[in-house]
């Protein structure tokens, strides 16, 4: 059974490389939003088993949003994603109820099944 991901982002041109990038090896996506507003009705519809979610969406942040995702689909892994270096975000991520953080750089399916196995409060990505 794959991983079924929805990706959470607010530049058209990360999901454009992304959901090939992630549907190549094995990551199903099953949907994309822009906002923190789709995002939540998304993941409610879809029920995915892994949020990917940006950092920084266009007037809000993917650590407001984490936690009303967290409620939303509890049983759902939420991996903050962004193009800042986990070192100026860590203390960020360790706080938000979220599984961990992977830089966009490293975006995989390899590193996002890394990131998963590896439990909760791993932000080692």
């Amino acid at each position: 059974m794959s991983t079924r991901c929805l990706i959470v982002d607010d530049s058209a041109r990360f999901l454009e490389a992304a959901r090939p990038l992630l549907e190549r090896e094995g990551i199903r996506v099953v949907g994309v939003a822009s906002t923190g507003a789709e995002a939540l009705a998304r993941t409610a519809e879809l029920a995915p088993d892994v949020v990917l979610l940006d950092l920084d969406l266009a007037g809000e942040s993917g650590l407001d949003v984490a936690p009303a995702l967290a409620r939303t689909a509890p049983s759902a892994a939420i991996v903050l994603t962004s193009a800042h270096p986990l070192e100026d975000v860590r203390e960020l991520v360790e706080a938000a109820p979220v599984r961990g953080f992977l830089h966009k750089a490293g975006l995989s399916g390899q590193a996002l099944r890394d990131l998963l196995g590896s439990g909760p409060g791993s932000p080692e990505h």
